[in-house]
Formats: structure tokens, sequence, C-alpha cells
């Protein structure tokens, strides 16, 4: 497992009647990785896990495994209410064969860095499997410290990387300080990524690359070789669309680049909506400006 590249956190295509489409979610992995991106990283925020059941979960993992995973790595997110919930969906991650885990903080509760340590620590030895851990603040609660991840990282020789979304590119730099190239670091929030890889991170695990794939993957690449004058360009072009992917109705926003390209529809489970207004008007008006002008790669 290599915490490289362009690693897709894909979302979870529904059915109108709010059932899982499978069918499309093996197409669009398939489209995916055909498009140069390097694993696919299901069951996370952007892929509206807190509104799977376990079953479901699976479900998703062993599609994205019969589609791709002879090929690529499949990364499950494992995020649950409790503690044994993680460990429980940790383990049925691994026996279905995933690649690897992205390991969140509890959902809702968040406290000090003994209970939330305790938690991580326990999905971490749940399985063999190399992990990332997780770390978004602002949509957990909980500030994994690079002291701390210094700290996990002593302790777990499985645990082989961060995915960083504070959007403080300078926490990326605190990590390699104290680790070294102990573990991988991508970046988690698609609007700093060429500061997060010239900080040192050596992946990403992105959001507009679910519509836009060839040419997230050709921006990453020229960024992490420092071709920065092939990556700027194509980075202020895009970044319209990455800001989308960092509001609070970003899994809608993504849903809806993806059917404007003519990969997915707009289904999203409640309490999610799908935009209307002029939301949807303001976001459609955004995404055709941007892919009116879409570069030639």
């Amino acid at each position: 497992m290599k915490w490289q590249g362009v690693m897709p956190a894909i979302t979870t295509g529904f059915k109108k009647d709010l059932t899982l489409d499978l069918e499309h979610i093996a197409s669009h992995v398939n489209w995916l990785v055909s498009n140069g991106c390097t694993g696919i990283v299901a069951n996370g925020t952007l892929g509206e896990a807190t509104s799977l059941s376990v079953e479901e979960k699976i479900q998703v993992l062993q599609t994205c495994i019969s589609t791709v995973g002879d090929r690529f790595p499949v990364v499950s997110g494992i995020g649950a209410m409790t503690t044994a919930k993680a460990v429980a969906l940790a383990e049925k991650a691994t026996s279905v064969g995933c690649s690897g885990l992205m390991v969140l903080p509890p959902y809702l509760y968040s406290t000090d860095w003994l209970e939330m340590k305790a938690h991580v620590a326990a999905v971490i030895e749940a399985t063999e499997l190399p992990c990332m851990l997780y770390n978004d603040p602002v949509a957990y609660g909980t500030d994994f410290l690079p002291e701390q991840i210094a700290e996990l990282a002593g302790e777990h020789d499985n645990l082989c990387a961060v995915k960083e979304s504070t959007t403080d590119v300078r926490r990326i730099t605190a990590i390699r300080a104290l680790v070294g190239e102990r573990l991988s670091i991508t970046v988690g929030m698609d609007d700093v990524l060429v500061e997060g890889i010239a900080a040192g991170a050596t992946g990403w695990v992105a959001g507009t690359a679910n519509a836009l794939p060839a040419e997230c993957v050709a921006l990453f690449n020229d960024a992490i070789n420092g071709h920065y004058e092939k990556a700027f360009p194509v980075y202020k072009w895009i970044m319209p669309l990455m800001k989308l992917n960092a509001v609070p109705k970003f899994v809608q926003v993504t849903k809806l680049m993806q059917m404007l390209v003519g990969w997915g529809n707009t289904t999203v489970r409640p309490p999610r909506l799908e935009l209307e207004g002029s939301e949807l008007e303001e976001a459609i008006k955004i995404i055709k400006t941007t892919l009116a002008t879409r570069p030639q790669l």
C-alpha cells in the first residue's frame, strides 16, 4: 500500500429510491482509475458514510474491490459512534479484502487526547492493514496535533499515513519535522493541494476528482514533480470547483459536478437534500463557467 498519487474519496451513488446504485459505483471507480487515479477511498465523509448501514458499507467495498481491487488499492473509511462498532467495521473491511483503512475519530464525541487516542488505537490494532489517520477537526471536533500523531506512529507500526485536512499546511511541515519519512502525508482539502505538496505531502485524497479525474491527476503530477509553470494555470482554473468542495453542502455540490460531466446523479440521502433555487443556480453557474474553459491536457 502506497499512500501516493490521487486517491478520490468517492461519492456513494444512489438510485432515485435511495438504495445503493452498485452498477454506477462500479462504473465510476473504473473510470477514475482509468484516468490515472492511484486508488479509491470509500465510505468517507464525501461518501455519506454516516447515512450508510454497516451492510451497505461492506457492499460498497465489495463492489469497489471486485471492480478495481486487483489493480489498485481500495481503502475504507472507518467511522462509528462507538469504539466497538468502529473495531467491528475495521475487521469486516479487512476480511473483504481492503488494502488499507482510513481511521476517523468517533462520530459526535470528542474530548481529550486520552480518549481519542484510545479510540483510534483500538481500530488500528484491530487490523494488520496499513492505516491512515484522518485529521479533520472542523468536521469531527478532534484535532490530532503533530506531537500526538508522532506518538501514535511510534506505537503502531501499521499507522502509515495521515490525511491532513486542517487546511493549515504548516501542519505538514510540523509532522515531517517530528517523524521524517516515517509517515506518508496526504492532502485532505482540495484547495490547498499545491501548497500541501510543496510542504511535503505525497498523496491527495481528492473530492473534485470524482468529476474531473484527468485534470486532477495532471495537476497533482505537475505539482509533485515541481513543474509549477504547468501546475499553476490548471490550479487557478480548477480552484472555483475546489472551493465548492469545501462548503457545508460539498456532497451535494460534488454530485452536481458529476452529473454535469455525465457521471452520476444528484441523489443524496436525508438529512441531506438536493440543492434547489438560487443555491442550485449559483452552483451550476460556477461549474458551467469553469467547465467552459476546460484546459487541454
